[in-house]
């Protein structure tokens, strides 16, 4: 018979946000007793896999825009020091632009008084750097493989979790930290409302003719936005990550072009910013799907980053959304246990989705309203896009608002 662990939390997940949550509730306890964590996780980490330590020219095509307020929650955990050590890159400026028409703006780190707007990681440093003396925390085990194949509760209400390969583990609070298509929301049979955008994201790394300055480029194309992000590659200030928004036929099209050919439309796509582009390493073809669930708890179950939320990542804040949910659950967390209550109370659940809830679902309907805003190609929308960008360009409290707010800054 399978001898089954116990839990306090069982968190399932092991990327950024669920290896963010276990390291804020490593600290976490009641009248002197620590919470028992489990951190899951359908592979084993592996840092041999990380590009930056087995390829150190390659980069992981997948980057997050890490704002000044997810940077100072790494600073605390101690986890900021472990990504310096590796690589990221700082960008100090963001220029954005219209394909139809003149309309621009320019965001500029100095016009609010900091030293940088955010930074540019690979999420596979982010991960190798949470999970760095990740083993040394005493109250918490990661466990992997754990490939949750179903979930039921025991007589005592402890929800049990079930492994293909026969392991079993209970909790009384089950955080769902398992990205977009989480299994454990499947599972426990939360509703979401959800559509397809008909677009899929290209993402690689490339090198250009010139240096990035630092600087996020993000040009409105009435097929999607194209982002090219700086990449810390050194005294070579020359690489990028792309992130390249078409509609589904279009980006499979672009996906089978050789090399040569697919580097020549992206550098017409660019308008040629950074003149040609040199190299490019492998592509990806991501589709886009923007979810919501209706509720992020159930008895005893709470659904963190992209299993409560997913949106489109014109302003790759998907990742900074999952670290403040993660902040504030551990947050609701702590004050609950300091009252005696347990880990899965109704009454900390409710007031972590009070807190989240309206957040994301503000950033969502803005991410969305960009999206249809610069889509639409008549020409009275092109003119309001041209004129509103180059106004708030010229008004400095509107657009200092603005960076403020994208930053994470009060």
């Amino acid at each position: 018979m399978t001898e089954t662990e116990t839990f306090d939390v069982v968190i399932a997940g092991g990327g950024m946000v669920g290896t963010t949550l276990a390291r804020l509730l490593s600290d976490l306890g009641s009248k002197g007793d620590p919470l028992r964590v489990a951190l899951l996780d359908r592979a084993a980490f592996d840092k041999l896999r990380v590009p930056f330590v087995s390829q150190p020219e390659s980069f992981d095509p997948r980057v997050s825009a890490l704002t000044l307020t997810s940077k100072a929650l790494f600073q605390q955990l101690g986890v900021w020091q472990h990504i310096e050590a590796m690589r990221q890159c700082p960008y100090t400026d963001m220029d954005v632009w219209d394909a139809e028409g003149t309309g621009s703006i320019h965001f500029s780190a100095a016009e609010v008084q900091q030293a940088s707007l955010g930074s540019i990681v690979e999420n596979s440093i982010v991960t190798a750097a949470l999970y760095e003396d990740l083993d040394a925390k005493g109250n918490l085990r990661t466990i992997s493989p754990f490939n949750v194949s179903a979930i039921d509760r025991n007589e005592v209400g402890e929800y049990l979790l079930r492994a293909d390969d026969g392991k079993v583990l209970a909790t009384r609070l089950l955080v769902a930290a398992d990205g977009a298509n989480s299994k454990v929301r499947e599972l426990a049979g939360f509703h979401t409302r959800e559509w397809d955008y008909g677009h899929a994201a290209i993402v690689t790394a490339v090198r250009t003719e010139h240096p990035h300055q630092h600087t996020a480029w993000q040009r409105f194309i009435d097929t999607g936005p194209l982002a090219f992000l700086p990449l810390d590659s050194g005294e070579d200030q020359n690489r990028c990550s792309i992130v390249w928004s078409v509609v589904t036929a279009r980006a499979e099209q672009l996906m089978v072009l050789p090399d040569e050919e697919f580097m020549v439309e992206l550098g017409n796509a660019f308008e040629y910013r950074l003149g040609k582009i040199e190299s490019m390493e492998k592509r990806f073809q991501v589709p886009l799907r923007q979810r919501h669930a209706t509720e992020y708890f159930q008895d005893g179950i709470v659904l963190v980053g992209d299993a409560a939320h997913t949106i489109h990542p014109l302003a790759g804040q998907g990742v900074n959304l999952g670290l403040l949910d993660a902040k504030a659950l551990s947050e609701e967390l702590e004050a609950g246990l300091k009252t005696g209550r347990k880990a899965n109370d109704k009454r900390i659940l409710e007031r972590y989705q009070r807190q989240r809830k309206p957040h994301n679902l503000r950033m969502m309907w803005v991410m969305e309203g960009f999206k249809h805003l610069f889509a639409e190609q008549a020409p009275p929308a092109v003119w309001m896009r041209n004129f509103g960008l180059s106004a708030v360009n010229d008004v400095a409290p509107a657009k200092n608002l603005i960076i403020r707010h994208a930053i994470g800054m009060p």
